[in-house]
């Protein structure tokens, strides 16, 4: 019967972790669904930059208020976690306080979670004020409904429970080890529970029963939110660390040329080659890629690990110029569609185990034309983002798809496409007068 809690203990850490590393498995593999694409160069720089950004939050401090709250959840997150070592070896060996050898430095450490859960309360708080009561524009548009909205609220709540059951459990162990109770070696200091201690009752076996029901609520509390970050926008709390090692490190505004378009161009203007010649012996003739993006399949790797990413803040559809002049544009949809389309293909592939054509695809059934033409390219989507998502590179593959697949470009595109046909110029000059404006006073 001793040992029956470090058993259940156990069952619940094997369960937690099996149960992450399955879904875990499930999002590498969407992801890998993406098309390939070399990022294994410059890697100081990438190391660098998942510093900066991920770890220093760098990007965050655009917005100084938010960002000091976030720091404080962020450090909070980690630092108080460490506990959480602690907690599985006393949860397997049936010990209490298991570092508590440390003394002094295991005093420090106690004492600065405690502050630091206090903080963390503050600045949650304030995050459900800010969201609920002033209601800034920014978490109110109109892709934040249902499950986003309350996504972002059930992440504010589970921090507050988790650091009141932090502190609730202290409190019960100071009173314990005051008491002189079997079991609670005298460890810790407790600048913030100690005061909640006297509110606590003072019979030893109702101290006990809260303090051991506030641990495993604890215990059970964190493996809960480690498996509800498979279903989060909240997994960029993991996946904000690869997304930022992998980024695009060219100059903003820079786009890629599509190496299948390159190549047609080059047989176009070289009169030696014969596009109608059969390969050479011992050379295959390969057909040239899917011009853009349709679907996510067509979208490569980096692209699909963003839209997991994304934390759906709202930054960048807040500086969006087509969002805020009314157009249908919102970057932050349009990774949330990304992302929704993947899970549906991941579903169908549990279900199917392969992927079976389901008659849907990203363009037109997620993400509507309309909403890609009102991008502007002005990249501040990208500048904005804190974790460094890039939605303007699934706007323009998704383009080039419209245009070169479909040839669905709007009307004023078309004509000016003609016109650089026509005329060397998008506008409807004579070649003749294309250099008058010179020669104007």
């Amino acid at each position: 019967m001793h040992y029956i809690p470090n058993v259940l203990f156990a069952i619940l850490l094997i369960a937690g972790f099996v149960f992450f590393i399955n879904n875990f498995k499930k999002i590498v593999r969407n992801i890998k669904l993406g098309r390939p694409l070399n990022r294994s160069d410059r890697k100081g720089e990438r190391w660098k930059n998942m510093a900066w950004v991920a770890v220093g939050q760098s990007k965050m401090t655009r917005r100084p208020f938010p960002a000091i709250l976030h720091l404080i959840v962020y450090a909070g997150f980690i630092i108080i976690n460490l506990e959480f070592l602690e907690i599985i070896i006393d949860g397997l060996l049936g010990t209490h306080r298991v570092f508590s050898f440390a003394g002094e430095l295991y005093n420090f450490l106690i004492g600065s979670f405690e502050i630091l859960a206090v903080l963390v309360l503050i600045s949650v708080v304030i995050f459900w004020i800010r969201r609920m009561i002033i209601r800034i524009p920014r978490f109110w548009n109109k892709e934040m409904t249902r499950w986003p909205k309350n996504d972002a609220l059930n992440i504010l709540y589970f921090e507050m429970v988790l650091m009141s059951l932090f502190l609730i459990m202290n409190a019960a162990d100071f009173n314990l080890q005051n008491l002189g109770a079997e079991h609670y070696v005298k460890a810790g200091s407790y600048p913030i529970s100690q005061y909640i201690a006297t509110l606590l009752p003072s019979n030893t076996d109702t101290l006990i029963l809260l303090e051991r029901g506030t641990w495993w609520l604890h215990v059970i509390g964190i493996f809960i939110f480690l498996n509800y970050l498979y279903y989060s926008k909240h997994l960029h709390i993991l996946s904000a660390f690869p997304n930022t090692f992998f980024a695009n490190l060219d100059e903003v505004g820079k786009l890629n040329n599509l190496e299948s378009v390159t190549t047609e161009v080059k047989m176009m203007m070289d009169p030696s080659i014969d596009p109608f010649a059969a390969p050479a012996e011992g050379e295959e003739m390969e057909m040239p890629d899917k011009f853009g993006a349709s679907d996510v399949f067509d979208l490569n790797w980096v692209q699909l690990m963003n839209a997991y990413t994304c934390t759906e803040c709202g930054r960048c559809t807040s500086v969006c110029p087509a969002n805020q002049t009314g157009k249908e544009l919102s970057p932050r949809a349009i990774m949330m569609k990304t992302r929704d389309r993947l899970e549906e293909i991941g579903k169908n592939i549990d279900k199917n185990g392969a992927f079976k054509e389901d008659g849907k695809q990203l363009l037109n059934d997620y993400i509507k034309p309309e909403e890609l033409w009102a991008c502007t390219t002005c990249n501040a989507c990208v500048i904005e983002c804190p974790v460094q998502i890039d939605p303007l590179s699934i706007i323009i593959d998704m383009r080039r798809f419209l245009v070169m697949e479909q040839s669905a470009a709007p009307t004023e595109l078309n004509m000016m496409m003609t016109n650089i046909e026509n005329n060397g110029a998008p506008w409807q000059y004579n070649q003749l007068d294309r250099a008058n404006w010179r020669n104007e006073d």
